[in-house]
């Protein structure tokens, strides 16, 4: 906690030397565009911008610069990953999503999705045109020398010129955790570039992380946290590190990267101004009507898990089929994945009111797993014959073709539809159909926007999803395709601070993982409701701030959900000599009781459980956010009402109890060369 405080210390020194020696042109705002006119074409700097991109084809949409200070302090709080988040309790620690409509599909490589909201995939990463050079740095820390939470983040973008950048970042979480044997480290870097020119566009990053994890397996007694005072014979004060855990000696460790390179070559014409005068050229503009496209994908992805205790891993799991000595085994997989396109391009003319793309994909995937050394062979007292034959190595080639219209243009109407339909090996027979609508009008001087989305997916179940291998768990499934439908609609008012979002989707023969932790499908239908409601309300410097989440589903067996969830937030902003800008209030989050999945070490899943209801508990934080210039810090109490009477059962996951209260600071500096 004091060298973390010595590194807070030193980076807010380096931003004030560096807004008092070094300011950046007054015409700039990283992240908006300034209203101030440059006083001369000499001095004249184009504002900064980013960007995300959207696979397959590698589209552009409108991205931030993350220099905002309000609600800087959300980003610490492993509870606020979301209004409904299931957690180990620890930050970085594996999770999910339990507002059913944010929740990410399962992925070819299970063991990821449970540290998805930690890892910087291509939907998240961003591309900055910052013109002039800049590095955002942040580092975060909280509890004390036994329980320290620390994070530093730095991101990089430069500009060769006005059209190529690069960039690159770091990411790095430690986290001691508040009780034992739940301590995490990931470690995250990545390169980026791109060129943006008439003709020929790339974009292009590589990705690499590194994230361990112990696993305690929860705590033995929830008393400790419910009741302390009857576990520890009339003692009420705990302390939490030397709370008893299921494990002490088992490891999860996830490695993997991710190479992705998009490039597109446009042809087109070039459009001319003329004097109207002299009829001489004085400018031309480009103007793309087609474009040529070419995405390419590899990505890695390794699991081990390690059990060096042989009673502890023979007591805690109910079958153990390969080893009796301890656990130490690998899952790996790769995937190659080629894309290419062909586009039309919106807008080249009046009557180009769309864009139209078709593609083709090709991907290549294998998994390598566990090798079965104990089939045909004499087996020891205490393990279990191999229910199944998996294979150590299995490689896949797949083909889909698929087709785009997009309308991103316009101020009335704006539209995305994708269609993509498997054609060879595991995905024939897959239909994708996504799309949204979006139309604008005005509005008591503001823009109100209406949007409609849905889709429908008929996909095959990832493979290891179907055939597993490893020391505790074995399977060999024939599951039948997904279907999913989704529908919705979304309205947006800004001058009343509404957002409301409505949805509905049927799954049929959805897989989930059931009480034993094993992968299962589910005959028939489920059916979600989700409704959810933004609202602000805001009166000169005072404002509150509020999501509210109904949400239903048909089968809570199968898939269980909370019915409730609310985040709230009352706030006051101000200024304070006119270059302090300052956040001070306090918020919290709140879902009802339900039977939350349980956790399961060696496979990093969440599966069902119905002998535990978890919820209907609040977690609430007393917090300040500050912004001078180029620097912005927080500092936040965390969790201040654990120990108000009726909140002491805070487990979002069964025997796996949330941080108690503590204090985090935090600081992010804005370094504009």
């Amino acid at each position: 906690m004091k060298k973390s405080l010595v590194i807070l210390a030193l980076m807010l020194l380096a931003a004030v030397m560096n807004v008092a020696v070094a300011q950046p042109p007054q015409d700039i705002a990283v992240g908006n565009v300034s209203n101030k006119p440059p006083k001369s074409k000499k001095q004249r700097v184009e504002p900064s911008y980013a960007w995300s991109v959207s696979e397959p084809l590698g589209l552009h949409y409108t991205s931030t610069i993350d220099t905002i200070h309000l609600d800087y302090h959300r980003t610490m709080i492993p509870s606020l990953v979301s209004d409904a988040w299931l957690t180990t309790g620890n930050y970085g620690a594996p999770g999910q999503n339990q507002i059913f409509f944010e929740r990410p599909l399962t992925s070819e490589f299970f063991f990821e999705d449970a540290i998805e909201a930690w890892l910087h995939t291509t939907g998240k990463m961003r591309f900055y045109n910052t013109r002039i050079p800049m590095t955002l740095l942040s580092h975060s820390t909280g509890g004390d020398k036994y329980s320290n939470l620390d994070r530093t983040r730095l991101d990089f973008s430069g500009n060769v010129n006005r059209k190529t950048q690069v960039g690159g970042a770091i990411d790095y979480i430690y986290s001691k955790g508040s009780y034992d044997m739940q301590a995490d480290k990931d470690f995250t870097w990545r390169l980026s570039g791109s060129h943006i020119g008439d003709r020929y566009e790339v974009q292009t990053f590589f990705n690499h992380y590194n994230y361990t994890t112990k696993e305690s397996g929860g705590i033995t007694d929830d008393r400790y946290i419910t009741d302390p005072a009857e576990v520890q014979g009339g003692e009420t004060k705990v302390d939490n590190k030397s709370i008893p855990t299921m494990l002490r000696a088992t490891h999860n460790h996830l490695e993997g990267s991710q190479l992705w390179l998009n490039q597109r070559y446009k042809v087109g014409f070039y459009r001319y101004r003329r004097d109207s005068i002299t009829d001489t050229i004085i400018d031309r503009t480009y103007v793309p009507v087609t474009s040529f496209i070419w995405t390419l994908e590899f990505k890695h992805a390794k699991h081990q898990f390690l059990n060096s205790s042989a009673a502890e891993d023979k007591s805690f799991f109910d079958h153990t089929y390969l080893g009796l000595g301890g656990t130490d085994e690998t899952t790996s997989y790769w995937r190659l994945r080629n894309t290419v396109g062909v586009s039309m391009l919106e807008g080249f003319n009046k009557y180009a009111k769309f864009g139209f793309s078709v593609y083709g994909t090709h991907e290549v995937r294998r998994f390598t797993q566990v090798t079965d050394s104990v089939t045909g062979a004499t087996l020891p007292e205490g393990l279990e014959a191999v229910p199944a034959v998996v294979p150590h190595r299995t490689t896949h080639n797949l083909l889909w073709l698929g087709g785009q219209l997009t309308k991103q243009q316009g101020s009335l109407l704006r539209y995305n539809a994708t269609a993509q339909f498997g054609v060879l090996g595991e995905a024939a027979g897959e239909i994708d159909l996504t799309g949204d609508v979006t139309t604008r009008f005005r509005m008591l001087d503001d823009t109100v926007s209406i949007k409609g989305y849905g889709y429908f997916k008929n996909l095959a179940v990832p493979y290891l999803l179907k055939h597993f291998i490893s020391n505790h768990f074995v399977w060999e499934n024939s599951f039948s395709k997904t279907k999913r439908v989704r529908v919705g609609g979304e309205l947006d008012i800004p001058f009343s601070w509404t957002n409301v979002n409505v949805g509905y989707e049927t799954l049929t023969d959805y897989i989930y993982w059931d009480s034993d932790g094993l992968p299962a499908q589910h005959s028939g239908a489920i059916h979600v409701l989700s409704a959810r409601l933004h609202q602000g309300l805001h009166f000169k410097a005072f404002n509150w701030d509020n999501s509210v989440t109904l949400q239903t589903s048909s089968n809570q067996q199968v898939l269980p959900l909370p019915k409730f969830a609310i985040y709230s937030n009352l706030y006051a902003t101000f200024t304070i000599a006119r270059v302090l800008h300052v956040q001070m209030g306090v918020d919290g989050n709140y879902y009802t009781k339900y039977y939350a999945p349980a956790y399961n070490p060696a496979t990093m899943t969440f599966h069902s459980q119905h002998e535990q209801e978890c919820g209907n508990f609040a977690i609430m934080n007393l917090y300040a956010n500050f912004k001078m210039k180029q620097a912005r810090f927080f500092v936040a109490w965390t969790h201040i009402n654990q120990k108000i009477k009726g909140g002491d059962a805070y487990f979002a996951t069964p025997h796996y109890p949330l941080n108690p209260a503590r204090l985090q600071v935090g600081v992010s500096v804005n370094f504009v060369n």
